[in-house]
């Protein structure tokens, strides 16, 4: 009764607050609208190639957020305060590939966040450096092992590894990043629950090793996940990363993945609760969660009938590890991007082994290099090796013939269709799995 009655008043808000949001897109002037006015850095920018997007909040009662993209010079930060100059836009959609007929509507991505006009042709006047508290001083701390990182580790090295200890591939180059699209390798320069779960079983073996009992270790890992996750700057790609990490985390060391389905399935209604609109304008929470929804979900039957049989170092459990997750989300990628990569399960057999050995040394490497050089030099060499490995092997087999497919015209109906034979495939294994205990 209590799990009906809170899925009613979930769904009762979850209807008024989707609505009540999609009005106020609906209510939006079209009309371009000029400002001039002092606002306020409300996140950390981000860089992108030589330019810098940069949301802002509005000063006064309207508090309305925008978007600006400037370039890379000068630099901003999180709580600087500017005077800014602007033609207020609502963002266009537009095709995220050449050919896709599906198109980005980019101003409900935005929407989601809260940010409802782009600024055009911005001029920007510095006008003071603000921010304070926890989270000012964690970004301080996140650039400095930026900064770090990319003194000791030359490039595209220094990109991965950012991407891989801070999330995000805006460090890498068009070509690198499209290297890693091509062979669905993405996933490791994001802040993904797979980064998350290596912090944490580091967090574990290290609190293990001061002393701690394992249950106490756990939540020192879980602590340290909310740290990880404020140092990359509170994104909310890092949150569901924390949230769906952390879960995973418990469920396997408590051997209870085949059992973890409700918790995941309340961490993402949580989540749609307080922003209903993720569901819909959000690739990012779909990946995620239906990626993490794969391996709860598929991953279970095949590590039975093919993992515990097959002990080749891990290699059956990172492929099949890595299917069961790329079964349930390539719809959404394909219907989104209009590609599919091909190569991506022999990618992640070969790169995956060494990635928690590479944020390891990596991390050593940029830690101690912001106290001593000497120091950080010595174990940026040793980390540079893995991270050499990594983009040597994804540059080459993105350029192998055939390594991703173009797909166009995959509809929605498409969609639907493979989600329906993948819930009729799992309702099959589920009943063949209960048929000897029931005889």
């Amino acid at each position: 009764m209590m799990v009906f009655g809170f899925a009613f008043l979930s769904f009762t808000f979850g209807i008024y607050s989707t609505s009540s949001k999609l009005q106020k897109v609906a209510d939006l002037s079209q009309e371009k609208v000029d400002f001039s006015g002092e606002v306020e850095i409300a996140k950390e920018p981000e860089i992108t190639g030589r330019n810098q997007k940069i949301i802002v909040l509005e000063r006064g009662e309207a508090a309305r957020k925008f978007l600006v993209n400037s370039p890379i010079y000068p630099e901003f930060h999180y709580g600087d305060k500017i005077r800014l100059d602007c033609v207020l836009e609502i963002p266009k959609s537009f095709s995220p590939a050449p050919d896709n007929e599906n198109t980005f509507d980019y101003k409900m991505y935005l929407a989601k966040d809260g940010i409802f006009y782009i600024c055009q042709k911005p001029k920007i006047e510095f006008v003071s450096a603000g921010g304070s508290g926890i989270y000012k001083a964690i970004l301080n701390i996140k650039n400095k092992f930026e900064e770090s990182i990319e003194k000791f580790t030359p490039s595209p090295e220094s990109g991965l590894l950012i991407g891989l200890l801070l999330g995000g591939d805006d460090k890498l180059s068009k070509e690198v990043q499209n290297n890693f699209s091509q062979t669905g390798m993405t996933h490791i320069v994001a802040v993904s629950g797979y980064n998350v779960t290596i912090v944490a079983e580091y967090l574990m073996i290290l609190g293990i090793f001061l002393g701690l009992w394992r249950r106490q270790a756990f939540w020192f890992a879980v602590v340290g996940i909310g740290l990880f996750v404020f140092m990359t700057g509170f994104p909310s790609s890092a949150v569901r990363a924390g949230i769906m990490g952390t879960l995973l985390l418990w469920a396997m060391k408590n051997g209870r993945l085949a059992n973890s389905q409700n918790a995941i399935i309340f961490s993402a209604a949580v989540m749609l609760l307080i922003n209903p609109l993720l569901l819909k304008w959000d690739i990012g929470f779909q990946l995620s969660f239906l990626a993490t929804m794969g391996i709860i979900f598929l991953y279970p039957f095949l590590e039975k009938r093919l993992v515990l049989k097959n002990k080749t170092f891990g290699i059956w459990e990172i492929l099949l590890l890595t299917l069961s997750a790329q079964s349930f989300v390539l719809p959404i990628i394909i219907y989104n991007f209009g590609r599919l990569s091909i190569i991506s399960p022999l990618a992640n057999i070969l790169v995956l082994p060494i990635i928690p050995a590479t944020m390891l040394l990596g991390f050593v490497s940029s830690f101690l290099g912001i106290f001593s050089n000497f120091l950080g030099t010595i174990f940026a060499w040793l980390a540079y090796l893995p991270l050499r490995y990594e983009v040597e092997i994804i540059n080459y087999l993105a350029h192998l013939p055939l390594a991703s497919v173009e797909i166009k015209h995959f509809s929605w109906i498409a969609v639907l269709f493979w989600y329906i034979i993948l819930g009729g495939a799992l309702v099959y294994l589920r009943k063949k799995q209960k048929c000897p205990t029931e005889k």
